[in-house]
């Protein structure tokens, strides 16, 4: 009878330390209701935080596959006739630019979301994703989407801009933003030049340029670094190629420096900078950039 008291005593105090911790836990705080974005919001290719959870025919959004693409977050419902339509010109773009990355929301099973699905498995590894099911269902009536609705986001992370009809007037405006957008993405490009200016016969001078690569690459530490520099044979240089550590890397830049001087004269020379860089994914490139430099080397008043 002592040990069967014991056992209940226990059993009750075990039962009440976990009608206690139940009671503590704190209680998750429901997300608001979703709201379509606007020009100018800031927009993951994961989306939004406050959206719901969603569930992928792929893998979810992929931030080091969208790098340095034009996201266009794409919203349809199997029974819509404009979203079918949309679907050959989403496709379109993704195949033609190769700059843009789609994340697919679509109202309905998974059986549906095969059907309006622009990824089409392996022809769009790396392209983009698309969720279906009761969280795109939820979204879409949230944010009140009947008809085929897009979000333009640049390289940037703001949104560049929104259309909720599957008007082919609006559609048309859409594929053009999104292409134009995509056009004007570099992966690096010449952010300084620096000529001589005011330079007397025999002094020195520098010949300077510097490339900047875009925030989703780096450069790559197995392809050498090389700065050429083209002159005219009278002149007397320091170097007129550079090589690896020659060439300063600071953070995002590469800069190529060289000194110089030369007799009197009017001149042109030419500089050409040659580099490896790797994308956000592993992939390798090479990229090149020169700048040209016209001068004059003459007698100071």
């Amino acid at each position: 009878m002592v040990n069967s008291m014991k056992r209940i005593v226990f059993s009750a105090t075990i039962l009440g330390a976990l009608t206690s911790l139940a009671s503590a836990a704190p209680k998750k705080t429901p997300l608001p209701p979703a709201t379509f974005p606007a020009a100018g919001d800031t927009l993951a290719v994961t989306g939004d935080p406050t959206w719901v959870k969603r569930d992928w025919l792929y893998d979810v959004p992929s931030v080091n596959d969208a790098a340095g693409k034009v996201v266009i977050h794409w919203f349809c419902a199997p029974k819509v006739k404009t979203c079918i339509d949309d679907l050959a010109r989403l496709v379109t773009l993704k195949e033609n630019t190769g700059r843009v990355y789609i994340v697919a929301y679509i109202g309905g099973s998974k059986r549906d979301a095969k059907k309006l699905d622009p990824i089409r498995e392996s022809e769009g590894v790396g392209r983009g994703t698309l969720a279906y099911g009761k969280g795109p269902t939820t979204l879409m009536k949230q944010m009140q989407i009947t008809g085929p609705a897009s979000v333009i986001v640049d390289v940037d992370g703001k949104v560049a801009m929104v259309t909720t009809s599957g008007d082919p007037a609006a559609l048309d405006m859409r594929d053009q933003k999104a292409t134009s957008l995509a056009a004007a993405i570099k992966d690096y490009a010449v952010s300084s030049s620096q000529a001589p200016k005011g330079t007397k016969p025999g002094d020195k001078f520098s010949f300077s340029m510097s490339v900047k690569l875009a925030p989703w690459i780096k450069p790559s530490p197995k392809t050498p670094t090389e700065f050429k520099l083209t002159a005219p044979p009278d002149f007397t240089c320091d170097a007129k190629a550079l090589r690896g550590e020659q060439i300063k890397v600071e953070g995002q830049t590469l800069t190529a420096t060289v000194t110089c001087s030369a007799p009197r004269g009017a001149y042109e020379a030419r500089g050409e900078l040659r580099f490896g860089y790797q994308d956000a994914t592993g992939s390798a490139g090479l990229g090149t950039e020169s700048a040209g430099w016209k001068f004059d080397v003459k007698p100071g008043t």
